[in-house]
């Protein structure tokens, strides 16, 4: 009866407050602004938020979830270790590939709900996800370097396949290219990016190891532009390719050094609508953006663990509303830009 009484005396506490918790922006306003470019320049990249825990979503909670609280205190909010690899679903879902948890973190901005993917495996956890795309037919790609296989998940997180097969040595990043339903893999310990048809069979082997144009040493990451070219970060070449719809040496960006327009690390790749390459160098903690035909138009960011700053950040992700999602891995979190484009998109 005293258990009872308890649960009624919480509930009618819940009601009184109004049966449910408002859910507060995810990312609220910054007290100070922060763009690239500085004023008075023409913005062009400005800083949203970042998304560091679970509870970054702001749930609120509906009745069950205040009676759940205090009956059985919180919920823990779940952390991120290494996030190393982003994207979206084009919609309202982020994934997060998050190498030392060996886990996928999933954020739906809409529901506010928060979800964990692991692959059907009996430790439940991936070896080393490292990279990771969304497949326009509903399916999440992962990409597990020591694996040496990729993850094939539905809509709703199980897994449905897995695409492997001794293709593989060390896949890292991948990206699908709808127009062409090709699957690009980098794959870093083949020096090679790995090109599969739309039936996940091996459409060609691109490079081999060196430093001449269309050569890689230990490339990393691959993002195709609207019109279809190719951007590999050849990674200990201190460099991006640029490759034609039909996989021949365009041009190559950057080279080693400590300038701007130089790279000591490039890692992620993205394209933005205006096929402009977006890069991000882990070792110099920055973003840096082309043009598609190789000069520097801005970069962003500095050592530190402050909005805008970054501790060997790895993958970068641009979705359709112009929102740049960057993996800061040893800062433990997501940061999130904006950005501002020159035209209607």
């Amino acid at each position: 009866m005293a258990g009872a009484r308890l649960i009624l005396v919480i509930l009618g506490l819940a009601l009184a407050a109004g049966c449910a918790k408002p859910a507060g922006p995810i990312f609220p306003p910054p007290a100070k602004p922060l763009l690239w470019p500085p004023l008075p320049e023409q913005t062009r990249v400005k800083y949203v938020g970042q998304l560091v825990t679970s509870a970054d979503l702001k749930s609120g909670g509906n009745v069950g979830d205040q009676i759940g609280a205090a009956l059985f205190g919180k919920k823990p909010a779940f952390s991120m270790l290494s996030p190393y690899a982003v994207c979206t679903d084009g919609n309202h879902r982020l994934f997060v590939a998050d190498t030392n948890a060996q886990l996928v973190h999933v954020f739906d901005f809409a529901t506010r709900k928060y979800e964990r993917w692991f692959p059907n495996n009996p430790e439940k956890r991936f070896a080393q996800p490292v990279g990771i795309t969304w497949d326009p037919a509903g399916r999440l790609i992962v990409s597990d370097s020591v694996a040496a296989k990729l993850y094939v998940f539905d809509a709703r997180g199980r897994q449905v396949g897995e695409i492997g097969g001794g293709l593989f040595v060390r896949p890292a990043g991948v990206t699908f290219h709808a127009a062409t339903q090709r699957l690009f893999v980098a794959d870093t310990g083949a020096h090679q990016v790995i090109i599969l048809s739309d039936h996940e069979r091996l459409y060609v082997r691109l490079g081999a190891r060196g430093t001449g144009p269309g050569q890689f040493n230990f490339p990393t990451n691959v993002a195709l532009d609207s019109t279809g070219r190719v951007y590999i970060s050849d990674s200990l070449n201190f460099r991006v390719q640029q490759f034609s719809p039909d996989l021949k040496t365009v041009r190559v960006i950057g080279r080693k050094g400590d300038m701007p327009g130089y790279f000591s690390q490039p890692k992620g790749v993205a394209v933005d609508w205006q096929d402009h390459l977006w890069v991000v160098d882990a070792n110099f903690e920055a973003v840096q953006i082309f043009d598609a035909n190789g000069s520097l138009l801005l970069e962003f960011g500095s050592e530190g663990r402050g909005p805008g700053e970054f501790w060997l950040p790895a993958g970068i992700f641009i979705d359709a509303a112009n929102r740049v999602w960057v993996a800061d891995s040893y800062n433990r979190r997501v940061q999130v830009f904006e950005y501002v484009s020159e035209g209607p998109s």
